[in-house]
């Protein structure tokens, strides 16, 4: 009696749940991600050896090639709290809507007066700003670069002190860090302007802060890179 020949045909794989995945992740991502707003100002900072990364939690003043400083902080929530303090102390008032905003600014080079109106604009239009002559930083006369670090610190440590006894209380591991102060300044600035600002550190008695630097011989847009002082 002749065998049968069962016919033989190649294995086949359904991908259709395998691509409505893929683009149900897709949706997912485009629905609940938040895009980081354009720095104000573009600088250029020196060169050096050192590969170590811009920690995560960080208050940083940024001095651009004509010597303006600019305020930014990491952490969101220590920001928006630390608007609402420089707010009540300086009498300028935000809408909810404006709050919201600031909390996503990467950073700002403008009076608190004008901080409003800075807020409000768009992108385009932060660029070319007026006027933006940097965050005041008399310290007799008009001291909020000072002020916007001290609240800033306060409410970043704050935020890590409640994130560390939270991860406490659940059993989980804590690798969070207390805010850091770093300072980056473009290439072309004139060191007197880095000076007044490393001094407002020291006039608060922080003397441990970061200096950002580029990547000496690395790509175009090498990683920040940090010198401990």
């Amino acid at each position: 009696m002749p065998k049968i020949k069962v016919p033989k045909s190649a294995p086949s794989i359904d991908m259709t749940p395998m691509v409505d995945l893929a683009f149900l992740l897709v949706t997912f991502f485009m629905l609940t991600a938040s895009f980081r707003m354009a720095e104000p100002v573009i600088v250029d900072p020196p060169s050096s050896v050192s590969d170590k990364l811009l920690p995560e939690n960080t208050i940083m003043v940024t001095v651009d090639d004509i010597g303006r400083p600019f305020f930014g902080i990491s952490n969101a929530e220590a920001k928006v709290n630390a608007l609402m303090k420089m707010a009540d102390k300086y009498k300028v008032s935000f809408s909810p809507e404006q709050i919201k905003k600031f909390g996503g600014l990467s950073s700002f080079g403008v009076d608190i007066k004008d901080l409003p109106r800075y807020i409000n604009a768009t992108e385009n239009e932060r660029l070319k700003f007026q006027p933006q002559k940097g965050v005041p930083n008399d310290s007799l006369k008009n001291p909020q670069l000072r002020d916007w670090i001290l609240y800033s610190a306060q409410e970043a440590n704050g935020v890590f002190i409640r994130e560390r006894d939270k991860a406490k209380e659940l059993g989980k591991d804590f690798k969070g860090e207390k805010p850091r102060y770093a300072i980056k300044a473009d290439g072309a600035a004139k060191y007197i302007s880095v000076k007044d600002i490393i001094k407002t550190f020291t006039d608060m008695k922080i003397y441990r802060f970061n200096l950002i630097t580029s990547l000496e011989g690395g790509a175009s847009t090498p990683p920040p890179a940090e010198a401990k002082k």
